[in-house]
């Protein structure tokens, strides 16, 4: 079986050593890179399942190789996870909407990192039985191949978009809360992970369009997706 590829872009060796020691031991495979340009040159080169991006790097910054990724439609599906010192809610926000997968803030355990990395990968995979194709008013979901289209356009999602969509379409008229949309993930970051989901639901709503109004806000509780009339 083939090891999944993490990417990690990160210019602070301690950190870049630690990370490394811990996926390889529990089975990764994982490819370092100190900068943002060389960052970026890998993920071409080495096609990674997720990468670990920083956003303070010398050359490119991470959130210039996080834009370049989401721009490039050769990799724009890869998930990414920012990492990163800077905590505030603005550069949380910033980071989603460029594109990332999930924000991790630093200082954080080795343990919420790789919780982190499942949850995004788990995202992606569908789950056993699932109806392959799902459809609402104009939209077509195509499981399988990771596609939405408005007719005959194809709409660009990240992974998480993807997953978080098909999720809410797949319990229709159910309430879900924001740790079942981010696949159970617990952790001390309860801000973090309630911010990175409402980045993701707006994310949504806009590139589905001004005249979408499927996804319903339950204050207090999650997200809903309208059942059908």
């Amino acid at each position: 079986m083939q090891k999944t590829k993490i990417l990690l872009i990160e210019d602070e060796e301690d950190i870049a050593s630690l990370i490394k020691l811990q996926g390889e031991l529990a089975g990764y495979k994982v490819h370092v890179e100190g900068d943002g340009l060389n960052g970026f040159m890998a993920v071409d080169r080495e096609r990674p399942d997720v990468i670990i991006l920083d956003i303070m790097l010398p050359g490119l910054n991470g959130l210039d190789v996080c834009r370049k990724i989401r721009n490039n439609p050769d990799y724009n599906h890869i998930p990414i996870i920012i990492i990163s010192a800077k905590s505030e809610e603005l550069d949380v926000v910033l980071g989603l909407e460029l594109g990332a997968d999930d924000y991790v803030a630093k200082p954080f355990s080795l343990k919420v990192l790789f919780s982190r990395i499942k949850a995004v990968m788990r995202r992606g995979k569908e789950p056993e039985g699932e109806v392959k194709i799902l459809t609402f008013g104009d939209f077509t979901m195509e499981v399988d191949r990771y596609l939405i289209r408005k007719k005959d356009k194809v709409i660009s999602l990240t992974l998480s978009e993807f997953g978080i969509l098909r999720r809410l379409l797949s319990n229709r008229g159910k309430v879900l809360t924001r740790n079942q949309l981010l696949d159970d993930v617990q952790n001390d970051e309860a801000f973090i992970i309630d911010r990175n989901i409402d980045v993701h639901i707006a994310s949504l709503r806009k590139k589905l369009g001004p005249n979408f109004d499927g996804i319903e806000t339950v204050r207090g509780v999650g997200y809903r997706f309208k059942d059908e009339e």
